[in-house]
């Protein structure tokens, strides 16, 4: 058995794991950074299949506007997703713009009252990064993102991990020990 540095385990780890990781919600979160405030005020990103991204527009002048704009938005928007997901195309149409998420007035989809849910200031700034060149600099943020989070959060009773309130409200502990009960 060989020992392998942390730096070529979390390599190994992200590699494995980037196959899994959804492409859209990362898109939804950059779009307005990535196609301007006017633009997003009448444009949702729906899915993403196949690589191509399905856009609802307001109006069909919109759709036809900004399928004039897809390779221009395309490279400003593949710089955000993982080398292995990247958009092969976009697709704009007035289907589904009435099912769009509700916005609330900072622009950001409302989140459901889950009670794992955090909002913390970093998630109010809603500050993108490019995905980390390698996989020493993605430990180093995911490390430092999840110290950020868990700072001023009460400690779960039992096992003494930071917990947010809404689980110590649901089920007074947090949701790995509440797992463990059922």
């Amino acid at each position: 058995m060989s020992f392998k540095s942390l730096e070529q385990l979390v390599g190994a780890f992200i590699e494995q794991n980037a196959l899994h990781e959804q492409p859209l919600p990362r898109v939804v979160k950059c779009w307005a950074d990535v196609v301007g405030a006017a633009v997003a005020a009448h444009t949702h990103p729906l899915s993403i299949q196949r690589n191509i991204l399905w856009v609802a527009t307001s109006s069909a002048a919109w759709a036809q506007n900004l399928t004039f704009e897809r390779q221009r938005i395309l490279t400003k928007l593949n710089p955000y997703l993982p080398p292995n997901n990247l958009l092969v195309d976009i697709r704009f149409s007035t289907a589904g713009w009435q099912r769009s998420p509700t916005i609330n007035q900072d622009n950001t989809p409302i989140k459901n009252d889950h009670p794992s849910y955090i909002v913390t200031a970093a998630t109010r700034k809603n500050h993108l990064r490019a995905v980390p060149e390698n996989p020493r600099a993605a430990f180093q943020h995911w490390q430092n993102t999840t110290r950020s989070r868990s700072r001023g959060l009460p400690l779960c009773p039992q096992c003494q991990s930071p917990t947010p309130p809404g689980e110590l409200q649901r089920w007074q502990v947090c949701s790995f020990c509440a797992a463990k009960k059922w």
